[in-house]
């Protein structure tokens, strides 16, 4: 769009150069009459206005062209930026492994605890029965009957 706005004063040129050339032909066609100057005057004012506000044009045309340029490179710059789909992807599967690895590990943990819970409750199980076992096989062995004489038992404990 640029190169069009280059080709606009150019035109306007050209076009000026087309009134002038009509309007001499016109002035030769009145058999050397000349043109009247308010008329001639009027016509070169218009087309130094109109050289005027195409130039003004052309200038605030440019400038803008200047800043959405401008914006347009810092919103490249700000999407460089951006992680791609395929990153974001990547960093959460990696994220996602590394807590299901750490997930994983304190469940065997966990689990070997408890294994080993089990085998000191069936162990103390076990213990506490024998040595139920053995209070029941000592009681039977003595009799509270033979202890009833004995003055030491007997006494009032201090």
């Amino acid at each position: 769009m640029e190169h069009k706005i280059d080709y606009l004063p150019r035109i306007v040129i050209f076009l000026a150069g087309i009134a002038a050339g009509a309007l001499t032909t016109a002035r030769r066609e009145r058999g050397g009459a000349g043109m009247d100057p308010a008329v001639l005057g009027e016509l070169k004012s218009s087309l130094a206005n109109l050289e005027t506000r195409l130039t003004a044009q052309d200038s605030a045309t440019a400038a803008r062209f200047t800043q959405v340029e401008t914006r347009l490179e810092e919103h490249s710059a700000k999407l460089a930026e951006v992680p791609s789909t395929a990153q974001i992807v990547a960093a959460m599967e990696q994220l996602l492994s590394k807590t299901m690895t750490s997930l994983d590990d304190r469940l065997t943990t966990q689990a070997h605890s408890i294994e080993v819970l089990k085998t000191t409750v069936s162990q103390t199980d076990s213990l506490l029965e024998r040595v139920l076992e053995s209070l029941d096989s000592l009681q039977s062995y003595t009799d509270p009957a033979e202890f009833s004489d004995d003055v030491l038992l007997s006494r009032p404990a201090v």
